[in-house]
């Protein structure tokens, strides 16, 4: 393994047993890298940092773009490696320690990805910053796996890298974890998986106090989602049960849909969700693009 030490603490990049044609560079930091550790790399690993491109016969799996040193160590862009890592900034931090930090977890096709599934983040942060005792600190975009059937639905390793490429210099961070499952997971467990990284295995958020706090994992998405929970047979109990009643749900008003309907049948757990208006109407959707891609119709600054 042939290693490179750039600043301190290290970002290393590993090459397997020697700089060989073919060899696949990863990098590896634990914390994110400053952009003098940046350029203190050599110049023949930073000028090949380019996802997927071949140069001088070494083919190359990493980015060099803040949200790939942000949010992973060792996953190539160009197809989803064996390696999992969870992503997470080790610079997040509870700002007002009167508060629970809160992480939301968007789950869906994202095929493709739009300005809307980035936008419902900053107006939940926003909303939730003037309505609730919550502080947002993460959010993540978790890509449902090829199992998930749905007509039109492109493959996880272009959705994943699709979410990566939209959320960089955001505070979103993209989870390939439902991605690369090869049976459909459900939301339920999707939820658990967070739980399980941030509260269990990291021990929470930490605060400025220095110590650390559990965070209120929750998912985020539209209204027509919630639309979909009141409508019977959809959706099994347990899993309502499980997604409402433990972690609850920040919902994104839509116009067109009947928030009072949507929520009728849900009222026992309506003290866990909480629906955020949407002051700037936005209609565009996923479903939207692919009608336009299949017409030949521009979809430029739509996405």
């Amino acid at each position: 393994m042939s290693i490179i030490s750039a600043g301190s603490p290290q970002l290393r990049i590993s090459t397997g047993a020697a700089f060989l044609p073919g060899a696949r560079i990863r990098l590896h930091c634990e914390r994110l890298p400053s952009r003098r550790q940046i350029s203190l790399l050599p110049a023949k690993f930073t000028s090949l940092a380019l996802a997927g491109r071949k140069q001088a016969g070494v083919t190359v799996y990493a980015r060099q773009t803040r949200n790939f040193f942000r949010s992973q160590t060792a996953v190539s862009v160009a197809r989803m490696d064996s390696t999992y890592t969870f992503p997470f900034d080790g610079t997040w931090q509870l700002k007002d320690d009167s508060k629970t930090p809160l992480v939301l977890i968007s789950c869906g096709s994202f095929s493709p990805i739009t300005f809307l599934h980035l936008r419902m983040f900053e107006m939940c942060r926003d909303w939730a910053a003037e309505n609730t005792e919550f502080e947002v600190v993460a959010g993540y975009l978790s890509p449902v796996s090829d199992a998930y059937k749905k007509e039109g639905l492109a493959k996880a390793y272009h959705r994943v890298e699709m979410c990566r490429l939209s959320a960089d210099e955001t505070f979103v961070m993209v989870d390939d974890w439902e991605a690369s499952k090869p049976d459909y997971t459900r939301t339920a467990l999707v939820l658990d998986h967070f739980e399980h990284e941030i509260n269990k295995v990291r021990g929470g958020i930490p605060t400025v106090s220095g110590s650390k706090r559990q965070a209120k994992i929750s998912l985020l998405s539209g209204a027509d989602l919630i639309q979909t929970m009141s409508n019977p047979g959809v959706w099994a109990e347990e899993d309502l049960e499980h997604i409402l009643g433990r972690y609850g749900a920040f919902i994104i008003e839509r116009h067109g849909t009947d928030m009072d309907k949507a929520l009728a049948s849900l009222q026992r757990w309506r003290h866990q969700i909480w629906c955020i208006p949407q002051l700037i109407q936005n209609d565009v959707s996923s479903t939207k693009i692919r009608n336009f891609l299949r017409e030949e119709k521009s979809i430029r600054s739509v996405t």
